[in-house]
């Protein structure tokens, strides 16, 4: 890859990310006077930026994943109103709205809270960790699954366990079954009201990924008629917003432990956004996910495990930094193998399992 075709890709991310670590430097001069405290929110700003790529890698290659079955004014939608709604609407709106409902107070209300009292504001999203951990991993945890229980699925990078996930996916409802365990067996190491809460905000999660499922089939299904470039894509784009608010559910979250201020916060997510959004375009028109076979079972596995994580955090925390480095690991490692896949298979020769080559990465 040369340097001009990233820089083709990455354009905007670069232009998004000089703006705004500038208007970091800028709300830091103002919040404090002082260059120190200037640099620590530029500085503040760059880590949320790192901190939300690493733990977004997953989250390109599934849109990828997505977008490559849509239409191209559908794709164009997603990567021009879904990222405005992704950088603004869970980077801001979303925390603003938890802060109102939880306090019972209005959204401007919430947004001089934000403003005036951040000790204030953190300590409401912070209390609000436990449910947002529940229905975002509950969701994830869905998504991760209902990719490997599909028994059409011939293609095997951690073959032993995936190929029984496949074959036993003829069974209704396995997945779900197993989210409800794992719900159960989670509550159970909650106490009180802390596990009641657990086990709604699951429920929910889970009935709004059945919900997005079920809709995103209606609409998609009732675009038949209508004219091709509108085709195929209403239904697929819902269900990444939804998967993206899932995602950035632990980013959010995790960026307090670095700082009370929503701007600062919006400003460090909105850039790693941005660079999120770049490599969803990259992996799409380059076809990577085909041609690194396994790239695609390492996202979907990171996902299985951040869900996982997110239903540990209930109980205590994980710093982010391990959140990130596990979805990178998993999606490092399943780069290896396609890689080694393709140099054993030049010319995509034979379909069987090459699990000796894999049992040495």
């Amino acid at each position: 890859m040369t340097q001009n075709t990233l820089l083709h890709y990455f354009k905007w991310a670069f232009i998004v990310t000089a703006f705004g670590l500038v208007l970091g430097a800028v709300l830091g001069w103002v919040n404090t006077g002082t260059i120190g405290g200037t640099a620590t929110v530029f500085f503040i700003c760059l880590v949320l930026a790192v901190l939300e790529i690493s733990l977004s890698f997953d989250n390109a290659i599934v849109n990828a994943n997505k977008l490559k079955d849509m239409t191209p004014v559908w794709q164009h939608r997603f990567l021009t109103w879904g990222i405005v709604i992704a950088v603004f609407g869970m980077r801001i709106v979303f925390p603003l709205a938890i802060v109102a409902i939880a306090a019972h107070i209005g959204p401007i209300d919430a947004l001089v809270m934000a403003a005036a009292r951040p000790d204030d504001y953190a300590r409401i999203m912070t209390d609000a960790h436990l449910p947002i951990a529940a229905f975002g991993g509950t969701f994830l945890l869905m998504v991760g699954l209902t990719y490997f229980f599909n028994h059409e699925k011939d293609v095997h990078w951690i073959a032993f366990i995936e190929k029984r996930m496949a074959r036993i996916a003829t069974v209704k409802g396995i997945e779900i079954a197993l989210v409800l365990i794992l719900v159960l067996l989670f509550s159970s190491l909650l106490e009180g009201e802390e596990s009641v809460a657990f086990v709604y905000a699951s429920i929910y999660g889970l009935l709004t990924f059945l919900a997005v499922e079920v809709l995103g089939g209606l609409l998609d299904y009732s675009q038949e008629t209508m004219s091709a470039a509108a085709r195929g894509g209403l239904g697929a784009f819902i269900y990444l917003e939804v998967l993206d608010a899932s995602f950035s559910f632990d980013g959010v979250i995790g960026a307090f432990a670095l700082t009370n201020n929503l701007f600062i916060i919006a400003i460090g997510l909105g850039i790693g956004a941005m660079y999120v959004r770049s490599m969803t375009i990259m992996l799409v028109e380059k076809g990577t996910l085909a041609e690194y076979r396994y790239l695609e079972h390492g996202a979907f596995w990171a996902i299985v495990i951040l869900s996982v994580i997110m239903y540990v955090q209930t109980l205590f925390h994980i710093p982010e930094v391990i959140t990130g480095l596990a979805g990178a690991g998993l999606i490092g490692i399943s780069l290896l193998a396609s890689i080694r896949y393709n140099r054993l298979h030049p010319e995509g020769e034979g379909e069987q399992e090459t699990e000796e080559a894999l049992r040495r990465i």
